[in-house]
């Protein structure tokens, strides 16, 4: 299946859902921040990843293991939606439903995501001059950076905001001037 097929089928329909609790509740920014935490969470255990997506895993195991590490750390309505999840055997597509749902409290916000990869970590002073230009390019009331390090840029940074690239890094000049040598 397709990546946009799984967004329309199964992401979309469970991140407008949360979504709509969480604004009936006026809960929108506790729900990102708890999303937040379970992307981390996530990230830095890929072998919970494999547990929760693994469908010979009993229910009632996947229920436990989430009761233990999340529940005192998340509203109890996300909780309660990660058990729906299990139940339905959709805890698999946790982190794609999180992403979906921190995407439209973005949209809600007026926040762009920018994408930013460089060589070596960016400097505070850096990451606000991203963040000034990003601004200034979009018109957004916010800006919010995600940072990647690619040693293989050599230098310089990658900017990505929606379908627009700017390349200003050390690797795609030394690409520009072969070609125009070429």
């Amino acid at each position: 299946m397709k990546d946009s097929a799984i967004g329309s089928v199964v992401l979309n329909p469970y991140a407008d859902a949360l979504m709509s609790l969480a604004q009936s509740q006026n809960l929108v920014d506790e729900f990102g921040s708890n999303c937040a935490d379970l992307l981390g969470l996530l990230d830095e255990s890929p072998e919970l990843n494999q547990i929760l997506a693994n469908p010979i895993v009993k229910i009632a195991d996947k229920k436990a293991i989430l009761g233990k590490i999340v529940t005192d750390k998340i509203h109890p309505f996300m909780a309660n939606f990660l058990m729906i999840l299990v139940d339905r055997r959709r805890i698999g597509y946790l982190a794609g439903i999180c992403k979906r749902y921190q995407a439209a409290l973005r949209d809600l916000k007026g926040i762009v995501l920018a994408e930013v990869t460089s060589a070596v970590a960016l400097t505070d002073a850096q990451t606000q001059s991203v963040r000034d230009r990003v601004q200034g390019m979009t018109s957004a009331a916010s800006v919010e950076i995600e940072t990647k390090i690619d040693p293989d840029i050599i230098g310089g940074v990658i900017i990505k905001v929606g379908s627009q690239v700017i390349d200003s890094s050390l690797r795609a000049e030394i690409r520009r001037l072969g070609l125009s040598i070429a």
